[in-house]
């Protein structure tokens, strides 16, 4: 692996595949000097978000995997002249752009019209006010109609009905609407669902996601348009946010309180939808958290093996007609129902790869066929979703200290191992990154958190009595 691919890699490890697939997915290596490290990325957000908050930490795993501590320089890639060929010494000249002011003059064509600077901010203003109004792009398949309702989900569904099909100008019952589940379970069909329907009423509803709030908000600023993009989003009847988890930045969430209070206290309609329970957003201020969970707070649990088999048959459905002979027997829907994870998108990826080996192998599809094809995406169960607040509650008792001693600065020997054990079952046993645990634990700094997962993880493989309570310590959580 080169030094670059080994920077993503533990970047994806430290801060897990959900937020490194939504912010560096997309980033790429322009090219490597002795001094700079030049990373492209496809939008002026995203530059701003990474310099804002990761680029010292890209900085450092540069300087580790390397050897040499170089700046890093993110640039957009529109604006990026691709690497010219390698010269005879070996280096790469790279030109990329450094800030708006360092841009070359642009000549103007003898044929184009020119706005006025008023007429363009007037312009951009009408422009954010209209992407704002319109929200993100909504599928036309995720509606209640579609929706496989089963216990695990069912509460969740009927209070999105609810919320959806009320009548134009009544009071909301539920405001806001919190729904929280793990990845694939349902959150985003049920909130598209509610748009879809919340128009057919006759009611301006409006589905954004985070990164879609904070773009707006960001190019609000930069434009000196903020009023228009508060006025956007405060006189809509109903509105939609999906992974309020990604929603970062003190004026970012300053700025959803005031339109969550203003949208609330003005009887509008507010849905919202995370990955954890409110009080689990430990990087949202305390006040929106607390009107977050004034609302109903609604989890969609995984999805039990009935309900599987009910979404596996609804999918294959629609397959079957879109894909003429597709066609899979009823005990090898039963066996994929036993056999996935919890989540649909795991339904999804099955049937989709059932469908590839059938159309491009001509096979028809038989149990053993299934077994064959499946075998490496195959997650018989989901862990247990365990929280922070489970790991330090579970490790205070058992080694006899509070709460409050592991989130303090105390430095005593009967303080730190309990805290850097929590640390590291924090770490192995939940989806949350370095930086989120460092928060967690007295807002400490996530390189105090990696030194103590290293340092558990090496004395696992020499004290034995450690290793025994480690395990002893995994077991009383798993069951929490």
């Amino acid at each position: 692996m080169t030094p670059w691919e080994r920077v993503r890699q533990r970047l994806h490890d430290e801060i897990g595949e959900e937020k490194f697939s939504s912010w560096f997915a997309r980033m790429e290596l322009d090219g490597l000097s002795d001094e700079t490290v030049h990373l492209s990325v496809p939008t002026r957000f995203l530059k701003s978000w990474i310099q804002e908050n990761y680029l010292p930490r890209i900085s450092e795993l540069f300087a580790e995997e390397s050897g040499a501590r170089r700046r890093v320089d993110v640039a957009v890639r529109s604006a990026v002249a691709r690497p010219m060929p390698l010269k005879a010494s070996g280096r790469r000249e790279v030109v990329s752009e450094r800030s708006p002011e360092a841009r070359p003059t642009r000549t103007v064509p003898a044929t184009a019209t020119v706005m006025p600077a008023s007429a363009t901010a007037n312009a951009s203003v009408n422009s954010i006010a209209s992407d704002m109004s319109s929200g993100s792009p909504l599928d036309p398949r995720l509606t209640f109609d579609t929706f496989v309702v089963g216990k695990s989900n069912s509460l969740a569904h009927a209070a999105a009905r609810q919320v959806a099909e009320a009548a134009s100008g009544a009071n909301p019952v539920f405001n806001p609407l919190y729904l929280h589940a793990a990845v694939g379970l349902g959150k985003t069909h049920l909130l598209q669902a509610v748009v879809w329907a919340a128009g057919q009423k006759g009611r301006r509803a409006i589905y954004l996601t985070a990164e879609r709030f904070m773009y707006g908000f960001v190019a609000a600023l930069k434009t000196h348009s903020a009023i228009a993009f508060k006025d956007a989003l405060r006189t809509i009847d109903t509105l939609v946010i999906d992974d309020l988890q990604f929603l970062k930045g003190n004026n970012l969430q300053q700025e959803f309180c005031h339109t969550l209070n203003a949208l609330l206290d003005g009887g509008r309609q507010v849905v919202v939808a995370a990955d954890c329970v409110p009080s689990d957003l430990e990087h949202l201020d305390e006040r929106v958290r607390s009107r977050l969970a004034g609302g109903l707070v609604v989890e969609l649990a995984p999805l039990e093996e009935d309900l599987r088999l009910q979404i596996l048959k609804t999918r294959y459905q629609a397959l079957a007609e879109q894909h003429a002979g597709f066609t899979v027997p009823a005990p090898v829907l039963e066996f994929l129902a036993r056999s996935m994870g919890q989540s649909g998108r795991d339904l999804d990826g099955a049937l989709n790869k059932l469908l590839a080996f059938n159309q491009l192998t001509s096979e028809p599809v038989t149990l053993e066929m299934a077994e064959n094809a499946i075998k490496d995406i195959i997650r018989p169960c989901d862990p247990k979703r365990v929280r922070v607040d489970d790991i330090l509650r579970i490790v205070a008792k058992h080694y006899n200290v509070s709460r409050a001693d592991l989130l303090s600065q105390r430095r005593t020997a009967n303080v730190v191992k309990p805290r850097q054990v929590a640390m590291f079952l924090a770490k192995t046993l939940t989806l949350r990154s370095l930086p989120e645990i460092g928060r967690r634990f007295g807002g400490r700094d996530h390189t105090t958190v990696l030194h103590a997962v290293r340092k558990i993880d090496r004395l696992l493989g020499t004290d034995r009595a450690l290793a025994d309570e480690i395990e002893v310590l995994k077991r009383a959580i798993q069951e929490a």
